[in-house]
């Protein structure tokens, strides 16, 4: 389950493939080293992106 509070990096490992939702929302800097360390609400702030929207397309992935 995908959650606000994960890192990048965790979403990317329970959701293998789901870089592309991630481009969809404009989130690009997937390789950079702070998507280890960076949640997804906290990478959603930077780049104006609503959260709830993020975290619904996350977990549609590959439904």
């Amino acid at each position: 389950m995908i959650n606000k509070d994960m890192t990048i990096y965790e979403a990317l490992q329970v959701k293998p493939g789901c870089e592309e939702v991630l481009f969809s929302f404009g989130m690009h800097c997937l390789g950079c080293a702070i998507a280890r360390e960076e949640t997804l609400a906290e990478a959603a702030a930077v780049h104006q992106i609503d959260i709830d929207a993020l975290i619904e397309a996350l977990e549609n992935f590959g439904a």
